[in-house]
């Protein structure tokens, strides 16, 4: 996996709402090949999808580059949690191992919900205009 920028799913949801940041983010990443999106995001988008959206989240999902979830990722997310949960920060499943995919695969994670990654340097700030 080259590194790249895994767009967590607001950031996904923007682009499939026609926002203009998300359509410029994923177009340059795309260009680049360097947009990656995890499985996880794909469960939680067809999770909320609408019958006319099957079709515009097929296209998005089939033009990022998907990142599955390896034993590793499972063990790092794990780790993560517990590190996080000792701190005093609850943190969701998903969102550490989203946080783990991209710590172990070199990527920035481009999202608008901070709090969700407490490693900072993980993060891609997004502005919505």
């Amino acid at each position: 996996m080259i590194p790249g920028v895994l767009v967590d799913t607001d950031v996904a949801i923007d682009y499939l709402r026609g926002k203009s940041y998300a359509k410029g983010l994923m177009s340059s990443l795309w260009d680049s090949n360097t947009g990656y999106l995890s499985i996880l995001s794909v469960y939680e988008l067809y999770a909320g999808i609408k019958e006319n959206e099957i079709e515009a989240t097929d296209d998005f999902t089939n033009a990022c580059i998907l990142a599955t979830i390896t034993l590793e990722i499972a063990e790092k997310g794990g780790e993560l949690y517990r590190f996080y949960r000792e701190k005093g920060i609850t943190l969701t499943s998903i969102d550490c191992l989203i946080m783990s995919t991209a710590l172990l695969g070199g990527h920035k994670i481009a999202t608008q919900n901070i709090k969700h990654y407490p490693d900072k340097k993980l993060l891609l700030y997004i502005v919505k205009k």
